[in-house]
């Protein structure tokens, strides 16, 4: 079968998961709680939890109880001086640009956080369009809308021409169920939500030679 369509999530599926960025992120997360919503810290580690089972992210929950302002609260959490963390990526590039499908970033993240990461990989030309949280009217993976939009916005109506590259099984596992074939990336383990799993988004062509000859699945 043939893929039309490629879906890159972007943090820890990008660049490596040991970076350190997203437990600076997650940081900053914590902080925003304590210090702008004013919840006691004791609670909210178990809050975040909480509201990632139940909503999908942190920010969906806050949204849904405390009312927080998006646009502050994704400007505070990504306030980081991404340098640190993250070099650009020459071998990513060339991959991504080799692949003939069309390839979108499909984050749970806001577009100028996804702009500024692929400006530092140097990839910020890679891909058609972001679809972040904002595009898919805050309702963040795994939540199903999010991929019946992102598959909208990208011009497809078939999950099955369609790949979901991702770091979390968790949201993978909606993306399989409707068809798009998924790949894990940060394990080497088998998982029921993915059809594969790769350490990196360097081992593509590895394991998936049929996009660069002839693009076929059995």
């Amino acid at each position: 079968m043939r893929y039309n369509t490629l879906y890159f999530d972007l943090d820890d599926t990008l660049y490596p998961s040991h970076s350190g960025l997203w437990e600076a992120i997650l940081t900053r997360m914590h902080a925003y709680m304590h210090q702008v919503v004013n919840l006691p810290e004791d609670q909210i580690s178990g809050l975040r939890q909480q509201y990632l089972e139940t909503y999908g992210t942190t920010l969906a929950g806050l949204q849904r109880h405390y009312q927080v302002n998006t646009d502050e609260y994704l400007a505070y959490v990504h306030n980081l001086p991404l340098e640190k963390f993250i070099q650009p990526d020459p071998a990513l590039r060339q991959m991504l640009l080799s692949l003939p499908q069309r390839r979108w970033i499909f984050t749970n993240s806001d577009a100028n956080h996804a702009q500024r990461v692929l400006s530092i990989l140097g990839a910020q030309d890679c891909f058609e369009g972001i679809i972040d949280v904002r595009a898919v009217d805050f309702n963040p993976k795994p939540t199903l809308s999010a991929y019946q939009m992102a598959l909208s916005l990208s011009g497809e109506d078939d999950p099955t021409h369609c790949i979901l590259m991702d770091d979390s099984t968790r949201n993978l596992a909606p993306a399989r169920e409707m068809g798009f074939f998924t790949i894990l990336v940060g394990s080497s383990q088998p998982h029921s939500s993915a059809n594969l799993s790769i350490t990196s988004l360097h081992q593509l062509p590895q394991v998936m030679p049929e996009l660069w000859e002839g693009n076929h699945r059995e």
